[in-house]
């Protein structure tokens, strides 16, 4: 554990600067090309439909399920960090290959990791087409899992990308810090606690057993959000709420948001972390968010578990909880 100070804690103090990961993510496909993009995939025209493609991994979260040898759920991240990209761009995800690199062979903890997947595509209704699980002792210390995930759309199922002023916006909850920002809190957290120490919020579970609640697969939200004719999505990953500024440049009024939850409270506190990185990194209680008609969100909202969180009005910030993100 670090000696606790008085400095309040960053994601780029910790070796993760979102703006200089962007340009780096830019300048890689100025050096191809690219061809039909939206926001979270990219599109191939095949006739009739669209397909589409979408890869991600796990992150840092992987040293916590180390730290604590529990590895049954990363799987399900891994699932979910794919698949709920799709979603936001109105793709039904279809079949997912993985990618896991490793130090030594270790059949104790690659059985659990394909538990954590088996549940992750049971979910997302996924075929597991495949994977590749690579032993590198020399580029990999402990393991990284990753993979790529393929879905299929109509193309008048893909939504239009852009909000429109007016829209009222619909959050969906979380399940906890999901598989972002966990550098920071990780850094947080252990400043004064061991991750098997009582979580202050649920004595019954530990530090690393909240850090390590699985990130929710938004695949269930595809049909209601299709019949109700959203306009667009946003996946509340890296970035914490600035991705809403995927969905068009407009003022997004964030003024009846979803609860946080004990988990960022706690991160927070130990971290001293501010308000405005707060919602810069995490998802701070809601990991969905789609901009939809006034006349369509109260039907939306009666079939499924949303609630209309704000507006989206002329401009180009996040406006929530005080704060302005742009």
């Amino acid at each position: 554990m670090s000696d606790r100070d008085d400095d309040g804690l960053t994601y780029a103090d910790t070796g993760v600067d979102i703006e200089a990961s962007e340009d780096a993510t830019a300048a890689l496909l100025e050096a191809f090309g690219s061809g039909l993009t939206t926001e979270y995939a990219g599109l191939l025209d095949i006739g009739d439909r669209y397909l589409a493609l979408a890869t991600d991994g796990v992150g840092t979260k992987l040293l916590v399920a180390e730290a604590i040898e529990d590895y049954s759920t990363i799987g399900i991240d891994c699932i979910a960090m794919n698949v709920n990209d799709l979603v936001a761009a109105g793709v039904t995800p279809v079949a997912f290959v993985d990618y896991l690199a490793i130090d030594e062979p270790d059949e104790d903890v690659t059985n659990e990791v394909g538990e954590g997947l088996a549940v992750g595509l049971e979910t997302a209704d996924l075929a597991m087409l495949g994977g590749e699980t690579a032993v590198m002792p020399e580029v990999v210390k402990g393991f990284d899992l990753a993979g790529t995930c393929v879905g299929l759309a109509e193309k008048d199922e893909i939504f239009e990308g852009e909000a429109q002023v007016g829209d009222v916006l619909v959050g969906f909850p979380s399940n906890g810090i999901h598989s972002n920002g966990l550098t920071l809190a990780r850094e947080a957290v252990t400043r004064d606690h061991e991750y098997t120490d009582p979580f202050p919020g649920d004595e019954e579970r530990t530090i690393g057993e909240e850090l390590l609640r699985p990130t929710r697969i938004y695949t269930d939200l595809l049909e209601p959000m299709r019949s109700h004719g959203v306009n667009a999505a946003a996946h509340v990953t890296g970035g914490g709420w600035t991705n809403l500024l995927r969905m068009g440049e407009y003022a997004y009024v964030i003024d009846d948001p979803l609860p946080a939850g004990p988990v960022f409270e706690f991160v927070q506190a130990e971290g001293n972390v501010s308000d405005e990185e707060m919602h810069r990194t995490f998802n701070m209680g809601t990991g969905f968010v789609v901009a939809v008609s006034e006349d369509r969100a109260e039907n939306l909202v009666a079939e499924t578990d949303g609630r209309v969180i704000g507006r989206v009005e002329d401009g180009n910030s996040v406006e929530i909880r005080g704060l302005s993100l742009s």
